[in-house]
């Protein structure tokens, strides 16, 4: 992107690096840092502001970058918002870890967000008159399934919860999703989606099973930054 050493943000200094037109957006600076080390051949930082660690570099020849967002949809709203609007970014793709909400999903299993329900109010600032369906770019999503079958990668496509609650008093909040065919919980889709539908650009989700709300699995912090390659595997090919 041009001009790139001319913008910064308080959030993102990119001090010149150029920012690529396609970013992946893990939550996790540290899994930022694991997949430009080594994914990407001559990764360059070019934002720690906050400890938001952000590379661009190349794969087979093409410029992508990475950074982290951190949790939840107002970090990830800051982050993609000043991507999309400042920086030039055309395809941004979440790759992140989420609770499952179905019995047949099992930990490590991929899914990609076709859409999001969501608790967030984060859609009340455009004042629409009525609802807005929050979903993925149906471009990128095509790609992922035909990289994840290449790959024979077994992969769930439906709709997610995007939630503001990780903790939530209501006991029985699981349940009701579960029911509606939620496939799993995060907390980064809906400002994502909305952020590039506004502007006319694109994004996916693509998460891995960390943890199972119904059996109560889990994965261990370590497993998140650094064995969760599949989703990056299919976030890359897709660039």
């Amino acid at each position: 992107m041009d001009n790139n050493e001319l913008k910064e943000t308080p959030h993102i200094k990119p001090n010149g690096v150029e920012i690529a037109e396609t970013i992946l957006l893990p939550g996790d600076p540290y899994r930022a840092r694991f997949i430009a080390e080594t994914f990407l051949d001559n990764p360059v930082l070019f934002n720690d502001v906050r400890g938001m660690l952000g590379y661009t570099g190349e794969y087979k020849g093409k410029k992508v970058s990475v950074m982290g967002t951190g949790m939840g949809a107002p970090s990830m709203a800051i982050y993609s918002w000043e991507l999309i609007n400042v920086f030039g970014v055309k395809n941004l793709i979440r790759i992140g870890s989420c609770g499952a909400m179905q019995e047949d999903i099992k930990l490590y299993d991929l899914i990609f967000a076709m859409g999001a329900a969501t608790n967030s109010n984060y859609a009340h600032q455009w004042n629409l008159p009525g609802q807005f369906p929050i979903t993925a770019s149906f471009e990128l999503l095509e790609k992922a399934k035909k990289a994840a079958d290449e790959k024979n990668y077994k992969v769930h496509i439906g709709n997610v919860l995007s939630s503001d609650v990780f903790y939530n008093a209501d006991e029985t909040a699981t349940e009701k999703w579960a029911k509606m065919g939620i496939l799993a919980e995060e907390m980064e889709t809906t400002s994502l989606y909305m952020n590039a539908a506004s502007a006319g650009v694109k994004a996916l989700t693509i998460l891995t099973v960390s943890d199972h709300m119904i059996t109560h699995e889990q994965t261990t912090q370590e497993e998140r930054q650094t064995s969760f390659t599949q989703m990056v595997e299919i976030a890359l090919d897709i660039v």
